[in-house]
């Protein structure tokens, strides 16, 4: 059946419930003359006459009777299915699927998820740890996090988070026999642990203030690996100096296991950002998790 004979038959329902093509009009939004086409076209198509008509009223035949008995809960459970599915718009349900660094994942998603999924038990959130720039439509991503800098500008984008401050770090043992480097040019008589970036396969650039202005470097090392867990871990064993935010690497320098270089020479990383394609219909659950992680500094 094509859709627009469906919708003649909806029509044709109304007409039977209101036994009047005026109020049946109203009800519809359409001219009283379009329904009474409706219905001819009906009773046409079936060879029978399914409504009375007289100047004051409308009332279904024997026939129009039958039809309306089987189109009646039919059109219920459309009815009803359709507003099943506009309570997922309201209530929050359903899963949220995110690319994000592991940074961003430990110090502001999973704080502000430990409320939200407590509070909305319908809520789920699937999680993948990524440094590759994601195409989160491509990808079938809801959304992923990126720091400011990076966001693409045909993007929807919400900060989520602070500046990060970053810190160049060592262990004792590792600057054992070492001089302390006092400007970023000194780096080059030291070895890195770097980060390899997934999507381009390239080392992570170090941001460093060179002449009052900032820039990217790059530092020679024997070890790249993938991950800023196992890089803090490399540091600790003094294997050479990592590039870490400040937050991860405090409990260490405070203990003395770690100590700080270039401090001054290190600027702050702008803020995590959420960011998603444009959502003329967001569910309520990506919505609400987008406010949960929206910062307000």
């Amino acid at each position: 059946m094509r859709r627009d004979e469906i919708a003649d038959l909806a029509a044709f329902v109304v007409v039977a419930e209101e036994r009047n093509f005026t109020k049946a009009a109203q009800r519809l939004g359409m001219a009283q003359s379009a329904i009474s086409q409706i219905v001819r076209r009906i009773e046409d198509r079936v060879g029978v006459r399914l409504l009375s008509r007289t100047t004051r009223s409308v009332a279904p035949t024997e026939a129009g009777e039958r039809l309306i008995a089987t189109l009646g809960p039919m059109l219920h459970d459309l009815d009803t299915a359709i507003a099943s599915i506009g309570e997922l718009r309201d209530r929050p349900a359903g899963t949220i699927r995110i690319t994000t660094v592991e940074h961003a994942a430990k110090t502001i998603i999973l704080p502000a998820l430990k409320r939200l999924l407590i509070d909305n038990p319908d809520i789920k959130v699937d999680m993948t740890i990524d440094y590759g720039l994601a195409d989160v439509v491509a990808d079938r991503f809801d959304a992923g996090v990126r720091l400011g800098g990076d966001i693409a500008k045909d993007i929807f984008a919400v900060r989520i988070g602070p500046d990060t401050p970053m810190a160049i770090v060592g262990s004792p043992d590792y600057f054992h026999g070492r001089p302390v480097p006092a400007s970023p040019a000194q780096l080059t008589d030291h070895r890195a642990i770097n980060l390899r970036l997934p999507t381009s396969g390239t080392l992570n650039g170090w941001r460093l203030m060179r002449g009052g202005r900032e820039t990217r470097v790059r530092i020679d090392g024997s070890l790249v690996l993938n991950t800023i867990d196992l890089i803090l871990d490399a540091a600790l064993e003094g294997l050479g100096l990592a590039y870490l935010p400040l937050d991860q690497v405090q409990p260490h320098l405070d203990a003395g296991r770690l100590a700080r270089v270039l401090a001054k020479f290190t600027p702050d990383l702008p803020g995590y950002h959420l960011y998603y394609p444009h959502r003329r219909h967001a569910s309520a659950a990506f919505a609400l998790f987008v406010e949960t992680l929206r910062y307000r500094g």
